[in-house]
């Protein structure tokens, strides 16, 4: 299960102009040819109209995934190409343009040495060329050329090393005559590079909000490095080759069909909220029939009528989630629940989450995690807000496997509380932690967002002393902020704060990046506080413990 926090205007949306798109008014034609057989069938491509964010009418290319007749009317169930699945529907024959469909080719077996059929042609990346493969030369690997930076393994900075090499305030203000885009300076093999150990220096320049970080040149160059692409983050490609063994959530998407990747709940309510889901969940077959499905907003069990949840609500006696209260501040609330000791309400729970996550897939054995629920208190109970989960156990330093806000409080500011939390018990833990990944689009924005934050406030806030150039470094800030050293990397990347200057690398802080962090720290106004988290953290390699 991948985070999905707070959602973004057009998130899952192409821009105007980009290929698939077919604006204009095409009007269905009832008579245009279809198929051999007269018919729409399961893969044809074709427009679609449906309605944008701003209310305007658009057509973009869309696959049939499904067709259904209800009393002799047949809809289809799209998925909008390029777009994210939570947009998919189902929609009447008059949406459909008919006079650009594209039927789906048939895929010819591949033929074997033995005659029995093989597996699919490889994907166009993939295939070698001929002439390649007579000449007996082998293809270069195409690698992305990033930043690199030096991360040798839990070292602190050694008290004698080199004297940081004073930079003159003029050398630091000279004119960037470079684009304004963000790129990615390429380091070549003879140049230092930054060690997170080695002190960086900030200091203001003439009294403007400009600043500026420099870094020691770096030891040795390791092989490890940190990519700088915003979709990168787990090994080569962002997805798992095979599904991890430690009972980690996250979804192997090689097991996709055509059953899980359409919606089958058709509407939520749970508590005074309806909710419309936005993806796949395996609740029971006989539910998915229903208009309606019937939860307890307070242990999550699900009920086929109105009539049902009304009767198990007499006999409820739960006005919270199960498990123990480890914070509260005002009406929020966190509560600790260990997934072998409530099993019931955490399977219930993953079931709900699944119905806004997409990256991640559902195991009903959730014996190995935790559970933490924030919630909102008043005159009625405590009623759930979102959650995330994390392995009691991780070999990788995740202390995040599924991170959700659920649609009613989204953009409300709790998506960062969520991470902020997280974040907070990771330093109770003594430790630095990450997400797990891969990340849904909109976990990526919101973490993204939050690093980003955290870490201008670090470098804001320092100090200088005895009127010399205050220094941090990359190690420093992780301990301080308990954000694994290769997301604080990313996010200095992704900022574009790392310059490289006389054999330093520097961090500026232009006046734009000053002013929009202090704007956007004036919105957040729901914070967490450390006073108030009472959480004692447990040595879950003991297996007695569990």
């Amino acid at each position: 299960m991948a985070e999905v926090v707070s959602p973004v205007p057009g998130a899952g949306r192409r821009e105007p102009g980009e290929v698939g798109r077919a604006r204009g008014p095409p009007v269905a034609d009832p008579g245009a040819p279809l198929s051999p057989q007269g018919e729409i069938i399961e893969g044809c491509r074709l427009p679609v109209l449906r309605r944008n964010q701003d209310n305007e009418d658009e057509w973009p290319l869309a696959e049939i995934l499904s067709v259904k007749d209800i009393s002799g009317r047949k809809l289809f169930y799209v998925h909008y190409i390029d777009f994210n699945k939570r947009l998919d529907e189902w929609v009447t024959h008059e949406r459909l343009d008919l006079k650009k469909i594209q039927f789906p080719k048939k895929e010819a077996k591949t033929p074997t040495k033995n005659g029995l059929p093989g597996s699919r042609p490889g994907s166009p990346e993939r295939e070698v060329p001929a002439s390649a493969q007579a000449s007996g030369k082998t293809l270069p690997i195409p690698v992305q050329i990033t930043l690199r930076f030096n991360l040798p393994k839990e070292r602190e900075a050694i008290p004698g090393g080199e004297p940081d090499q004073p930079l003159s305030s003029s050398s630091c203000l000279q004119p960037n005559h470079r684009s304004t885009k963000r790129k990615v300076e390429v380091v070549s093999p003879a140049t230092p590079v930054p060690n997170e150990t080695a002190p960086a220096s900030v200091f203001p320049q003439n009294g403007s909000a400009r600043r500026a970080v420099a870094a020691q040149p770096g030891r040795k160059r390791k092989s490890n490095c940190l990519g700088t692409d915003e979709d990168s983050q787990d090994s080569s490609d962002g997805i798992p080759s095979a599904p991890r063994m430690t009972g980690s959530l996250v979804s192997d998407r090689s097991h996709d069909d055509i059953v899980t990747r359409m919606k089958n709940i058709e509407c939520i309510e749970l508590g005074r909220h309806r909710l419309k889901p936005w993806y796949f969940s395996p609740y029971p077959q006989e539910l998915t029939t229903l208009p309606v499905l019937y939860l307890c907003e307070f242990c999550l069990k699900y009920g086929r009528s109105l009539k049902c949840l009304q009767r198990h609500l007499t006999k409820c006696d739960l006005r919270h989630p199960p498990g123990n209260e480890i914070y509260r501040k005002g009406t929020i609330s966190f509560f600790e629940i260990d997934g072998r000791k409530n099993k019931s309400y955490s399977q219930n729970l993953c079931l709900l989450a699944k119905c806004f996550l997409d990256h991640k897939t559902l195991y009903y054995d959730t014996d190995p995690f935790l559970f933490y629920v924030m919630t909102e208190y008043d005159c009625k109970g405590f009623h759930i807000v979102g959650y995330f989960s994390k392995e009691k156990e991780s070999t990788e330093d995740y202390n995040v496997a599924c991170i959700l806000t659920l649609p009613p409080y989204q953009r409300r500011g709790y998506g960062k509380l969520l991470i902020e939390f997280s974040y907070e018990l990771s330093k109770v833990e003594g430790k630095t932690g990450t997400p797990e990944k891969p990340l849904s689009d909109l976990g990526l924005l919101s973490y993204r967002s939050y690093w980003s934050q955290t870490i201008l406030e670090i470098l804001m806030g320092l100090k200088s002393e005895s009127g010399e150039r205050p220094q941090i470094t990359i190690n420093e800030i992780s301990e301080i902020t308990s954000i694994k050293k290769e997301d604080v990397i990313s996010t200095l990347q992704y900022l574009n704060l790392i310059n490289y200057y006389k054999g330093q690398y520097i961090l500026t802080l232009s006046e734009d990046i000053v002013d929009g962090h202090e704007r956007a720290m004036l919105k957040r106004l729901l914070r967490i506080d450390s006073k108030c988290l009472h959480f004692t953290p447990k040595d879950w390699s003991k297996r007695g413990k569990w």
